[in-house]
């Protein structure tokens, strides 16, 4: 199997009025039956109107606080306080916290790049939705059948560096499960699952980057099975060995 990943240029900057599908279908004629659309969260949270005049934030003493300790712009400190349920740990102007979503990541996923300045973005509210209305409209507009995913650049424990994450996926199993299967030496595997989706959005940020409008990418000719298309991949408190 030799897998394609086909690079979407959009010079345009996205905002809430825009239809990002049509712009997809303006942007390449080759969307074909089985592709995987990978979109990136920036696109798709300031086409949902996720974005925040900085200027209207009123920061709290808390969020004043650490702004102070850290040498943050307390407005953004109070977003991340705003988006979080919980702070997981804050060291060296480092905020890890828990969102709304049920993400750990850093910031809330509350970001400042490729955004106006004075602006800052959020995760989208509710990226499963977000991808299965995207995967409906690939539909409607092209009559292919595709599979999407939302990905996002976050770090990783013990690990420098980012990677790209599903934040939200339609049309595709999020885990791809060997438990029950046999190695090569015939050894019966009980905890083997791959984070599909998670590495398909690694390979599409090959093509992506940070600024060179990509923010969409199709990965072509990947078998994959859509039995379990929106299945969480955060791991539940009472099984993570890390909270």
């Amino acid at each position: 199997m030799t897998v394609e990943i086909i690079p979407i240029k959009i010079e345009k900057e996205i905002g809430p009025a825009d239809d990002i599908i049509q712009l997809l279908i303006l942007s390449t004629s080759d969307i074909q039956n089985g592709d995987i659309v990978v979109f990136t969260q920036k696109i798709i949270s300031k086409q949902e109107g996720q974005i925040v005049d900085l200027s209207s934030i009123k920061p709290s003493l808390l969020a004043t606080g650490i702004a102070s300790e850290y040498g943050k712009d307390p407005r953004i400190i109070q977003l991340i306080l705003n988006e979080s349920r919980r702070i997981v740990r804050m060291k060296d102007g480092i905020i890890i916290s828990e969102t709304s979503q049920g993400y750990i990541c850093a910031n809330a996923g509350v970001d400042e790049s490729n955004v106006s300045k004075n602006y800052a973005t959020l995760l989208p509210k509710d990226p499963n939705k977000s991808a299965a209305m995207l995967r409906d409209q690939i539909k409607e507009k092209t009559g292919k059948n595709t599979a999407v995913v939302i990905s996002d650049t976050f770090g990783r424990p013990f690990r420098y560096g980012q990677t790209n994450i599903a934040l939200g996926v339609s049309g595709i199993s999020s885990i791809t499960d060997y438990v029950g299967t046999k190695d090569n030496f015939g050894r019966i595997l009980r905890v083997t699952e791959i984070a599909t989706v998670d590495e398909i959005c690694s390979a599409a940020e090959l093509v992506m980057g940070k600024s060179i409008h990509v923010p969409i990418a199709i990965v072509r000719n990947y078998v994959f099975d859509n039995k379990n298309s929106i299945n969480n991949l955060n791991r539940i408190k009472s099984e993570d060995l890390f909270r």
